[in-house]
């Protein structure tokens, strides 16, 4: 059986803009992560992105299709946290 490979998002390995994106949940309790419904830490809305997109399809079937799950940002959020830490 195939295992499925969670890969973050570019944006999500860079320790500065993860810093940022985790404030934005801790303070203001927003989503940041797609599929992070509820998450209140950037890790935590990570986690729960992977197992959400883990329990759409069989892991077989969604690791086959698409190699492995990609934890994302949401666009706005990103946009918001990287003009919050001087970023363009």
């Amino acid at each position: 059986m195939a295992s499925q490979q969670a890969e973050k998002a570019a944006e999500l390995q860079d320790p500065e803009i993860r810093a940022a994106l985790d404030r934005h949940v801790r303070e203001e309790g927003e989503t940041i992560v797609k599929g992070g419904t509820g998450g209140t830490s950037l890790e935590a809305q990570e986690r729960l992105a992977e197992g959400r997109s883990r329990t759409a399809e069989s892991g077989k079937e969604r690791a086959e299709k698409e190699g492995g799950v990609l934890i994302e940002p949401d666009e706005k959020q990103l946009q918001e946290a990287m003009k919050d830490i001087g970023r363009n």
